[in-house]
């Protein structure tokens, strides 16, 4: 088959997709296995090997990263229920003059962010946002903003959230490199895109009169917890970091000895290393919240996990038939791509994901579709993947607007209208969205081989 019809197989494999999820509402996991059958047929493979495809697709991306996705949506469900999760962030803004607020605010996100789910990484921190905002005399626009960029910036960049974990897999680089990279890149994107959106509300941007809805019943912030009815800081922040380090520990080993050591094999596993920061996260919850209490708070986490783990299995069956059909090389003919195109491919990734977040609002769908186009295509460029990957996420939350769950969750709990959350939310994600990806080729232009 030629390269044209290959591409152009692609691209209607793609808008079938859009189209499944917009139309019928029909989930995108199961939007994506119709998507992958079509691109497989119309590719010459035949009904049976393009099912058989998916099948092996899915499963080898949950033998991947189905535990790490499912130990950390338990550990983040732990640390928001045991009260770890407000604790850290109360720590970070009460710990830094008023002026600065805002970027601990937003810092106080990204490190929730890390391992829990930005819906709930939001309503967790939104009361203390509205104490902050009327204690900095700010309106909340200012404060919200803040904690959608730190929010967002994590949840994206930074594993064990889904897209970040799938990444590695899908481009085939180290996770630690990911980790590295998405946090020098994120903490940088951070700071750099509160800077610009408080600049912008500055202007008298946003208008609370015509962009806060005066019905709305806001949260007030909780009462502090009795001292011995919460853990302190350092412990609250150990599930955090026992990830982190365990998968740092064996990039570094890889890096310096000739033959990795088996115990930093062992501890920089993706699975066993998320894992040993989910039973830390087990450990304080008996201690804070009980066996019986610990029990329902990882249950209700395993449902959050279900639709996840779909999802993310489904993009490892359209990766599969991706590569099967071998469009890789097709799209690298018929887009004239070689090694040295460096800027095009990072903005091929980035424009991808932009398709994918602005026509039907899941980030998640956006990133892991965008990768794992571009893993066909990865190869042959003369950068480390995670570039790739960083563009492909960058684009994926490039333009969160009303068909985005998070559009609403923002919204609504700040009491916002539609302007509002279009002047806060969506013009936060956009400024986040562009900072990455100049960071992005910055360092992919300077540094091509990547930090891990």
């Amino acid at each position: 088959m030629s390269g044209t019809l290959l591409v152009v197989n692609l691209i209607v494999a793609i808008a079938l997709m859009i189209a499944l999820i917009l139309i019928p509402k029909l989930n995108p996991a199961i939007s994506l296995v119709i998507a992958s059958i079509y691109m497989g047929v119309s590719c010459g493979l035949g009904f049976v090997t393009s099912i058989d495809t998916i099948a092996s697709g899915f499963g080898n991306m949950m033998a991947s990263i189905g535990l790490p996705i499912g130990f950390g949506v338990i550990l983040g469900q732990l640390m928001s229920d045991t009260g770890a999760a407000k604790v850290i962030a109360k720590t970070i803004v009460h710990s830094v003059p008023n002026k600065f607020v805002l970027y601990a605010v937003a810092i106080a996100g990204f490190i929730l962010a890390i391992p829990v789910f930005f819906d709930v990484t939001f309503i967790i921190l939104i009361p203390i946002g509205i104490a902050v905002a009327k204690e900095v005399n700010k309106p909340l626009a200012y404060v919200v903003g803040a904690l959608t960029i730190g929010d967002g910036i994590a949840q994206t960049l930074v594993p064990p959230t889904p897209n970040p974990l799938a990444a590695a897999d899908l481009l085939h680089f180290n996770l630690g490199t990911m980790v590295i990279m998405g946090l020098i890149i994120g903490a940088i994107a951070t700071v750099v895109s509160v800077f610009i959106y408080t600049k912008i509300h500055d202007t008298g941007f946003f208008k609370p009169e015509k962009d806060m809805n005066p019905n709305a019943e806001l949260f007030s912030e909780e009462k502090e917890l009795e001292s011995d009815k919460q853990p302190s800081f350092l412990v609250s922040f150990l599930p955090i970091l026992i990830p982190v380090v365990c998968i740092l520990t064996g990039t570094g080993a890889d890096a310096i000895y000739d033959e990795t050591p088996m115990v930093a094999q062992f501890l920089g596993n993706k699975i066993i290393a998320i894992l040993l920061g989910t039973l830390c996260s087990y450990l304080i919850g008996y201690k804070y919240l009980g066996r019986d209490k610990v029990e329902a708070s990882a249950g209700e986490a395993l449902k959050q996990a279900g639709i996840v783990l779909l999802i993310t299995g489904a993009g490892g069956s359209f990766g599969s038939i991706i590569s099967a059909t071998d469009i890789g090389n097709a799209l690298v003919t018929t887009l004239s791509i070689n090694s040295g195109s460096v800027i095009k491919v990072l903005f091929l990734a980035y424009f991808i994901g932009c398709i994918f977040r602005i026509a039907q609002g899941s980030g998640t769908v956006a990133g892991i579709t965008a990768m794992t186009i571009m893993a066909t295509i990865a190869p042959s460029v003369s950068i480390h993947p995670v570039y790739i990957a960083l563009a492909a996420l960058a684009g994926g939350i490039s333009v969160g607007h009303v068909n985005d769950s998070g559009f609403w969750v923002v919204s609504n709990l700040s009491g916002f209208t539609v302007t509002g959350g279009l002047k806060t939310y969506t013009i936060a994600q956009i400024i986040m969205s562009i900072s990455i990806m100049i960071l992005t080729l910055l360092f992919a232009l300077v540094l091509p081989g990547a930090i891990g």
